[in-house]
């Protein structure tokens, strides 16, 4: 799979790469998020967190502010295959940090990153993984890649039932 999946912000992409995480976890893969920012990333690491609080799913950080001393405890626990979910910013795509067996690589605000370095993530793996990128907006070089036939597209066109009308609003001084 190589999809691209795109909704308005709150419209659930983040539960889909949830769910595509436990199928591949089920099927004794490990998955790593890829997050822009630490800000970012620590978020979606508290998010899985809690909706998988009663699973036994070990879910993991890594960030460019992660310690010596939690680095070389999670490089061993990630190669180990104890870790089933890394989530993380670009020092996920240090060399030094291997898989034991990569089946999915999920991509938030891909545009965010390079080709090579999202070409960094298939080779943590034989065979590569898994790809879902995921955008509230695709830019162009994301739409060409569809377009080109490179990358599948999926549209969450609704919001969840519930969700709060986000307002944006200008405010003078």
């Amino acid at each position: 799979m190589n999809r691209l999946l795109q909704g308005d912000v709150g419209s659930g992409k983040t539960i889909v790469a949830l769910l595509s995480s436990l199928i591949a976890i089920d099927n004794d893969f490990q998955v790593c998020f890829l997050a822009p920012t630490e800000i970012l990333a620590q978020q979606h690491y508290n998010s899985l967190n809690d909706s998988l609080k009663n699973i036994n799913i070990n879910v993991n950080i890594l960030t460019g502010s992660s310690s010596k001393k939690d680095r070389v405890k999670l490089f061993s626990d990630l190669k180990g295959g104890e870790i089933d979910i890394l989530v993380g910013t670009h020092a996920i795509l240090e060399d030094i940090v291997q898989f034991k067996n990569l089946g999915l690589s999920i991509v938030d605000e891909q545009h965010r990153f390079g080709v090579a370095q999202r070409a960094k993530l298939w080779k943590k793996n034989t065979p590569a993984p898994h790809v879902l990128v995921m955008t509230a907006t695709p830019i162009p070089r994301t739409l060409a890649m569809s377009l080109y036939g490179d990358l599948d597209i999926s549209s969450i066109k609704e919001l969840p039932p519930g969700r709060i009308t986000t307002k944006t609003a200008h405010k003078y001084d």
